[in-house]
């Protein structure tokens, strides 16, 4: 084969890896020895004791990805094996079950953000926000993306990666300091340059405070001519405005609150939507789910109508390469919401509410400690500001089996003495005076 292809060597498959970090033999690691399959037991057993496990009281951490409670019979129905063992519907007529729940999915999703059309789906939240980008790119031919400061770091990079060698500026809003909205006179002045693609907005944000004038931000992207794209946090809109009421034209958001857990940082769901604009649909990533009727119009049959990715029909001229398929994360959603419906939805948000609005007036009490940080409303996530560096303060809280929130050194705070803490359904007010008293102690 090396013949064929004209190598000498195989080495010189490898011609592109420095030679220096080529290893010369194979490295010092495992036992010395081949293990039976107890020995392999006890050696993990051994290992994952030493993992700690904060479940009384539940983590107190945040950043995007949060601890909900996941309801038994959730699990239990998206483990059947028609579920469990689907890929990719490649012969989607065949496959009509998985095609129905899928079908579910986008009508249950469209409901939630009042959205026309939801695809089935996408990664995760960040990739959905690069996908919705390059669909703005796609659509308006335009060269710049405006995002909010306050962006999630880790959505950012993403972001950033995607975009690489596309020649397109990616540009950070200014923010008001006290409430941390996207400065208005900032957006109009990089707005009137008309080059605008997208303007990115979230709401909730990253730091958990809420934009209440998302209006005014939709209305100067289209006089502009841009789109608007909508990061979303799906449960806060059983108590918020949904984004298709002010006019968004895409929406990312996380599923991972809709049911599935943390399990280790994966698999999670990005959810994805677009309004009812032929220029925006025919750009739309993924696959869509549609109904129709038999020839003898007596059945309805499930069909997969859009198909943009490159192993089907579109080739070169697909709109994304998305190829692991996230029907099952789709299919626990789908699951999820069916069983909370819009009423359990609402009081599940109000709970979320109560309760993190609890713990900062509980530790805006405590000296000079300010909760929340920003002046705006916020949903389930805040920032805290301590007199003190904030690292010292988590690990005492560590000490006390506690598990404290999100330091802020890093972007895009900045600030060594803030945190973003995190609280939902699972924290009692027990839990949460516990935090407080030992935070209390701590200062």
């Amino acid at each position: 084969m090396l013949k064929k292809i004209g190598v000498s060597s195989p080495w010189d498959l490898f011609s592109d890896i420095p030679r220096e970090l080529i290893l010369e033999k194979p490295p010092r690691i495992g036992y010395g020895r081949s293990l039976s399959e107890y020995e392999v037991s006890r050696i993990v057993n051994s290992k994952l004791s030493q993992n700690r496990l904060f479940l009384d009281p539940p983590p107190f951490i945040g950043g995007g990805l949060c601890l909900h409670y996941v309801p038994a019979v959730v699990e239990h129905l998206v483990s059947r094996s028609e579920f469990y063992t689907a890929y990719t519907p490649y012969q989607p007529e065949i496959n009509q079950g998985l095609l129905q729940v899928l079908f579910e999915y986008q009508s249950l999703v469209a409901d939630l953000l009042e959205m026309d059309v939801v695809n089935a789906s996408m990664y995760d939240m960040s990739t959905a926000v690069a996908e919705a980008v390059l669909m703005a790119l796609r659509v308006t031919k335009r060269r710049q993306v405006l995002v909010p400061s306050t962006m999630h770091p880790e959505h950012y990079e993403v972001l950033k990666t995607w975009l690489l060698g596309h020649d397109i500026k990616l540009v950070k809003l200014g923010y008001d300091r006290e409430t941390g909205y996207i400065n208005r006179e900032d957006l109009d002045r990089k707005l009137a340059a008309n080059d605008t693609a997208a303007v990115y907005i979230e709401i909730p944000s990253y730091l958990g405070f809420i934009e209440t004038e998302p209006e005014y931000i939709a209305e100067q992207a289209h006089k502009h001519g841009s789109l608007l794209i909508v990061g979303i946090e799906p449960l806060s809109l059983g108590i918020i405005k949904p984004p298709g009421r002010y006019n968004a034209d895409i929406v990312v958001g996380e599923g991972q609150p809709l049911g599935l857990g943390l399990n280790y940082g994966g698999p999670l769901l990005g959810l994805f939507a677009t309004k009812m604009d032929r220029k925006l649909l025919r750009q739309l990533p993924g696959r869509l789910i549609g109904v129709t009727k038999t020839i003898d119009s007596e059945r309805e049959g499930y069909i997969m109508i859009l198909q943009t990715r490159e192993q089907h029909i579109k080739r070169e001229k697909a709109t994304s390469n998305i190829t692991t398929n996230e029907a099952l994360m789709a299919i626990t959603a789908t699951i999820y919401l069916s069983l909370l419906g819009g009423k359990g939805l609402r009081e599940l948000a109000e709970s979320i509410w109560i309760r993190s609005h609890y713990l900062a007036n509980r530790l805006s009490e405590l000296p000079k400690v300010r909760a929340p940080l920003f002046s705006s409303p916020f949903f389930k996530e805040f920032v805290v500001e301590f007199p003190i560096e904030y690292k010292y303060v988590f690990e005492k809280l560590l000490e006390k089996d506690i598990l404290g929130g999100l330091g802020l050194e890093g972007p895009p705070l900045y600030n060594s003495r803030a945190c973003l803490f995190c609280v939902t359904e699972l924290h009692s007010r027990k839990d949460i005076d516990r935090l407080v008293e030992a935070i209390g102690e701590i200062l």
